[in-house]
Parts: structure tokens; C-alpha cells; sequence
């Protein structure tokens, strides 16, 4: 019964028009495997699936991070969404590094993670952020709490938005050029 819905779900794989695609490849290679009894390589091309996948949502994150500003410079960081965050309960990130004449900041997202979660009850709280002396900066509709040299937000409950290591007012042009209603419906 298993064989024959792996071989249904591998015509249907194989009938699609997804050519290079490396996660339907991966996927294709699975079924294959299962469907002759290899499950160690079926359960090692999952894996692959899911590198992919997380790679592919990877590149949709970065692509909310905006470009430098005029005289600027962005490095997108590579290895941002790599094993840590599996330490940490999984999830994806990207991050970039702006440097310019007046200084140099990371702006890092992170997103579907638990620690997010648990940042968004705090960052959530703003009668509580203000009691405790935090100052709240509102940018594009999204109130950031607003430190020393940091500014942090929790955007659609699920994603972490940080820019540090410069002055907030050196930062804030930056996250202006930010789309936080288009980062709410990040993943599908």
C-alpha cells in the first residue's frame, strides 16, 4: 500500500513542470528511494528538502531588508540563518550590515522562533516598556522599542526586528525604507 502511494505521489512529482527546481529534486529523489525500500536515503533527501526550503525562505527574509542609503553601503551576511538558530528552536533569519560615513549598524531579521515569541510578549507590553524607562519610537506603524544603540520590534507577532550598534537616529532612515506590511504576510 505504502509502495503505491509513493509511486501515485512520484508520477504526480514527475508529471509537474518544475525542472531544477533543487527542493522538487530532493522531494522526486525521496520517493524514489522510499519506493524502493532505501528509507536511510529517502529520510537524508528530506533532510535536503527542508535545507532548501529553509534556504528559499532565507532569501525571501533578506528581501525585506532595504538597500543602503545614498554614500552607504549593505553586506548582506551569508551565513545569517544558519545552525544557531536550530539551537535555538529553529526558525530563519537574515541580516545585513550597513556602514556609511557617519557610522556602521547590523539590521537583522528573525523570524518563526520561540525566543521571538517570547520577545513579543515584552515588546508587546508597552505600558510596561515605558514604566521601566524604555523609550518607544514609532517607525511606519510599528512601535520599536528604543535603546542606547539599539532599536528592537516585533512585527506580525512572529517577526524580530533589530538594528544595532550605531546611534537609533543614524538607524531609523534605514528602517523607514522598510515594508512591515509586506513582511506581515512573510512565508505564504
Amino acid at each position: 500500500m505504502h509502495r503505491a502511494l509513493a509511486a501515485a505521489a512520484l508520477a504526480a512529482l514527475l508529471s509537474s513542470p518544475a525542472a531544477a527546481d533543487p527542493f522538487v529534486e530532493a522531494l522526486e529523489t525521496a520517493l524514489e528511494a522510499y519506493a524502493e525500500g532505501d528509507l536511510q536515503w529517502a529520510e537524508d533527501e528530506l533532510v535536503e528538502a527542508q535545507r532548501v526550503l529553509g534556504m528559499m525562505k532565507t532569501a525571501g527574509l533578506a528581501a525585506y531588508l532595504p538597500d543602503a542609503p545614498d554614500g552607504w553601503t549593505r553586506e548582506l551576511d551569508e551565513a545569517a540563518g544558519g545552525g544557531m538558530l536550530g539551537m535555538m528552536g529553529g526558525g530563519v533569519m537574515a541580516s545585513a550590515t550597513y556602514s556609511g560615513p557617519d557610522g556602521r549598524f547590523e539590521l537583522s531579521l528573525m523570524a518563526d522562533n520561540p525566543m521571538v515569541a517570547q520577545l513579543g510578549m515584552m515588546l508587546g507590553n508597552m505600558a510596561m516598556i515605558t514604566q521601566m524607562g524604555g523609550q518607544i519610537e514609532r517607525i511606519n506603524r510599528v512601535r520599536f522599542l528604543r535603546e542606547d544603540r539599539s532599536l528592537r520590534a516585533i512585527v506580525a507577532g512572529r517577526i524580530l526586528v533589530t538594528a544595532e550598534g550605531a546611534d537609533p537616529d543614524l538607524m531609523i532612515p534605514v528602517l523607514e525604507e522598510m515594508d512591515f506590511r509586506a513582511m506581515e504576510s512573510f512565508g505564504g
